[in-house]
């Protein structure tokens, strides 16, 4: 069996576990180290690592870590049953909120944490 866990690199872990818990209901599992924290949500846990920004996350690249809002292939989507109260919070807790749609199939929302990981929200 394999289970996924998801790591998210955030420049301030404090105010990143403040907002995970907060605005997305996330449940403080423990410490692990001075420089992470494991979060559960449902059946995942997600692991804050506070990172510096400017810092290299790869060796053989020169790309560094920037918390500015950034766009990646891969994010979270938190699926819930009322978007907007959802949305209020994260925009709240220092969150974006980039827009979204809806239709028959119920609705979502673009939104980004507040080192510029983005993620969805969507309608359970």
């Amino acid at each position: 069996m394999v289970k996924i866990s998801v790591s998210i690199d955030v420049s301030n872990l404090k105010k990143a576990e403040a907002f995970y818990v907060e605005a997305l209901g996330c449940i403080k599992v423990r410490d692990q180290g001075s420089n992470m924290v494991v979060l559960s949500v449902e059946n995942s846990d997600i692991y804050l690592q506070e990172k510096k920004a400017g810092t290299k996350p790869l060796k053989s690249s020169d790309i560094v870590r920037d918390y500015e809002r950034h766009w990646t292939p891969i994010h979270l989507d938190f699926l819930c049953e009322n978007v907007d109260e959802l949305v209020s919070k994260i925009v709240k807790l220092g969150g974006l909120h980039e827009g979204g749609d809806s239709g028959d199939w119920g609705s979502i929302a673009y939104c980004a944490d507040p080192f510029g990981n983005g993620f969805c929200i969507i309608n359970e």
